[in-house]
């Protein structure tokens, strides 16, 4: 059984600083990067692609709204031609950075609301998508199971990989519990590991509600970075994987 273990990083953007990108990337196997339009500068890209290569990391484009006022979780309404452009200039970009020092971009995993609208906004999603393959259809797209996201991916013949949110908590209907709301970020690592365990075995997890969520297989999980805690929670959950018998390594390797 094998898991990859991804983390949003390279949120830095100017002399504001976010999260530990290089205290947490020993314990990861892929690193989401901010593009520059929600978070992240030309500096940080190209330190936190650096520092990928310096630990072995797979590399990803991390695509959101341009909006570094609301950290891209704000909902903007969008044509299909802005949302197809603006992925593919975040995507490009990253894409130069990873070129430069002789990496290769693993991924694309949208970011906040970006991602979150296009879980069930089948036309969102399809400009995305379309934008991804059109820069490189060896990309594999990071969505949730059961999703407009990966339906679309899948129908346009990209590898999608299947995310949990491990410090996250769901809806009934699978989405997850907006930030906004009492309960939405799982404080307890005990409480994380548990989920993360069950979602990797059953692919199962329970709602805020008490009912029971099929997700199916599950290829990669999510870690913020800038959450509290979020290295001692990396590195814990990468412990519990392996004495799971679970291999966490890059989800390019096995998907």
């Amino acid at each position: 059984m094998k898991i990859d273990l991804n983390c949003d990083l390279g949120e830095n953007y100017g002399v504001y600083k976010i999260g530990n990108d290089e205290k947490i990337m020993p314990y990861i196997t892929s690193a989401n990067v901010a593009c520059g339009f929600h978070a992240g500068d030309s500096m940080t890209m190209a330190k936190t692609v650096n520092l990928a290569k310096k630990y072995g990391i797979a590399v990803g484009a991390h695509p959101g709204f341009p909006d570094l006022l609301g950290f891209g979780r704000r909902e903007m309404h969008v044509t299909f031609e802005e949302a197809k452009n603006y992925t593919i200039h975040q995507v490009g970009a990253l894409l130069a950075f990873a070129k430069a020092v002789n990496m290769k971009l693993q991924h694309v995993k949208p970011h906040g609301a970006l991602y979150n609208i296009a879980v069930k906004d089948e036309r969102l999603s399809e400009a995305i998508v379309k934008a991804t393959k059109a820069v490189s259809e060896d990309f594999i797209v990071f969505a949730p199971p059961k999703s407009a996201l990966a339906k679309v991916a899948v129908e346009a013949e990209l590898r999608v990989a299947h995310e949990f949110f491990a410090d996250r908590s769901y809806n009934a209907d699978g989405t997850l519990v907006p930030r906004n709301r009492k309960g939405a970020v799982v404080q307890k690592p005990k409480k994380v590991v548990e989920n993360l365990v069950r979602a990797i075995r059953e692919g199962k997890v329970l709602a805020v509600n008490g009912s029971t969520i099929k997700l199916g297989k599950l290829h990669t999980v999510c870690v913020h970075g800038d959450t509290q805690g979020a290295v001692s929670l990396a590195k814990l959950l990468k412990s519990e994987l392996t004495a799971a018998d679970v291999e966490v390594e890059p989800v390019g390797n096995f998907v």
